[in-house]
């Protein structure tokens, strides 16, 4: 070893490997990163990725083929379309992503037929970026539209991957999957488990999408402002169940009307109430 002995060699490695570890060298930077995170800590800090303006035509097709990916559903689809095209234009830390945990989302996650999974993929992209006091509005607005909106609207055309052509249309008043589709079924006649079903949600997989980056794209460049309107079933019931008010059980936003309209079908609300 040129006059060096194994044993000078050995300790000066050591003492190399040490300094390394005291003075922040890469061992050091490496020891530090496999610790354990505190209690609550997230790389970055809180809400601390930034978005980017989309285009909401190209985004669609990528939400319509996302809902048939491996089967992955609506909210996988829709939130593919938004932060898997960030990651597709952008890299890191988009691509950082595990996109499959939005499989839950489908048919109303798990199969519960709560909330439509492609709300669920699309609040969920815009949580990835701003906290409650600025998305809370951006959600309202985009589950509002949801609640009064004839749907599907898009049309993947020849690329169709269930069912090519028109397909008939109906407006939920909910966000939830439940209701949703069993508005559209009775509308068109169709099956919950027919094709002609999983096409229609497909379909809204891509309209959800694109709403949501309009919704996210003004919100960008400080155009955002909240349009739809509030059912009028929303402040009716408020008046006695919001809170401080005479039968203070009120939890929500969501138009009234599909499960206490008073129809044989639903509880009867309005006619003789309480």
């Amino acid at each position: 070893m040129n006059g060096m002995n194994r044993r000078t060699a050995l300790g000066i490695i050591g003492g190399a490997l040490v300094s390394g570890a005291v003075l922040g060298g890469p061992l050091a930077r490496a020891s530090a990163s496999s610790l354990p995170a505190a209690r609550f800590a997230q790389q970055g800090g809180a809400f601390s990725w930034k978005p980017h303006v989309l285009d909401p035509a190209a985004c669609a097709p990528v939400a319509y083929d996302g809902y048939w990916h491996n089967g992955y559903g609506c909210g996988y689809g829709a939130f593919y379309s938004i932060v898997g095209t960030m990651a597709e234009k952008f890299g890191a830390p988009y691509d950082q992503f595990p996109f499959t945990m939005l499989e839950v989302g489908k048919s109303g996650i798990s199969d519960w037929g709560t909330i439509c999974g492609a709300l669920l993929g699309a609040a969920s992209a815009m949580a990835l970026f701003w906290g409650r006091k600025e998305r809370d509005p951006m959600v309202s607005e985009l589950f509002r539209w949801y609640e009064q909106t004839a749907f599907p609207i898009y049309d993947p055309g020849a690329g169709a991957k269930g069912v090519a052509g028109t397909l008939p249309v109906s407006t939920s008043m909910s966000p939830l999957c439940h209701v949703s589709v069993g508005k559209w079924c009775m509308v068109s006649g169709f099956a919950e488990k027919s094709k002609e079903r999983g096409e229609r949600c497909a379909r809204i997989t891509a309209d959800v999408a694109m709403k949501a980056i309009e919704i996210m794209n003004a919100k960008q460049k400080g155009t955002f402002a909240a349009a739809a309107k509030e059912p009028d079933s929303v402040a009716y019931c408020g008046d006695c169940h919001n809170p401080g008010k005479q039968s203070p059980m009120l939890k929500g936003k969501m138009d009234c009307t599909p499960c206490h309209s008073g129809s044989p079908h639903t509880a009867d609300k309005f006619k003789n109430h309480p």
